[in-house]
């Protein structure tokens, strides 16, 4: 939950404290409020209600009485951290797909975003069931491994001598660099090696969990899986669960 300067834009502190409860009763929260939110009427809010950290949007300090277990993060940091770890999955889920359905297998397009990711790749046919689920299943082996996520910086030919994979059409300049995860698998580099120019992970267990929540056709011979990764992962999960 985003409370962005409620207070300031003329709410009351009571219509504060019932959003940022009902929140709260869902699961446990965070709350990301901006500076003058906290130079204003903040602190009654965050006396009033048992929140379990703050996120603040500016760098700021503050200490209410009786929440000495207070956390103060910066949003950049946790969306920053959230995209690392859906980017590494689609790795993971690259390789994955790869190994399940086969080398014909290649990346057409992607999304990484905090909440969620997208992969489309090529692939004459829908997905069998079981097939989703070994992707998953194999995916979260290589989390679970809690292997050290590597980038080397590579002549683009020894890059391409290695195995490591690279997208089709993409220009690439004298030098790349090379994420590697995964400590087994026929390349001596890792289990899934690409060239990427993007941000990950340090270690595959920092992804958590990856649950595939749909896969679905973008176009002739092309399809798309969409996944979450985290807590996010975690809560979707439960909330199967409750049926």
């Amino acid at each position: 939950l985003i409370v962005a300067d409620m207070l300031s834009t003329g709410a009351t502190i009571e219509a504060a404290v019932g959003v940022l409860r009902a929140a709260d009763a869902e699961t446990p929260m965070s709350v990301a409020v901006t500076h003058a939110l906290l130079v204003g009427r903040a602190r009654e809010v965050i006396r009033r209600v048992p929140l379990h950290r703050v996120i603040a949007t500016d760098t700021v300090a503050i200490e209410p009485p009786g929440l000495p277990q207070l956390e103060i993060v910066s949003v950049a940091s946790l969306v920053a951290t959230a995209i690392r770890r859906n980017h590494s999955a689609t790795h993971l889920l690259h390789e994955a797909l790869r190994q399940v359905l086969g080398d014909h297998v290649a990346q057409k397009g992607s999304l990484v975003a905090p909440d969620r990711l997208r992969f489309d790749f090529s692939h004459p046919k829908p997905m069998t069931p079981e097939e989703i689920e070994r992707v998953e299943d194999m995916a979260n082996e290589y989390v679970l491994q809690n292997s050290p996520v590597t980038t080397r910086l590579m002549a683009l030919d020894d890059a391409r001598a290695s195995g490591a994979r690279a997208l089709f059409g993409e220009k690439y300049g004298d030098e790349v660099r090379v994420v590697s995860m995964g400590a087994s698998g026929g390349n001596a580099m890792g289990w899934s090696v690409e060239l990427c120019g993007g941000t990950h992970v340090m270690r595959t267990g920092d992804i958590g969990l990856i649950a595939v929540v749909s896969e679905s056709a973008v176009g002739a011979g092309v399809r798309r899986l969409e996944a979450l990764t985290g807590d996010t992962a975690r809560h979707h999960l439960q909330n199967e669960a409750r049926g």
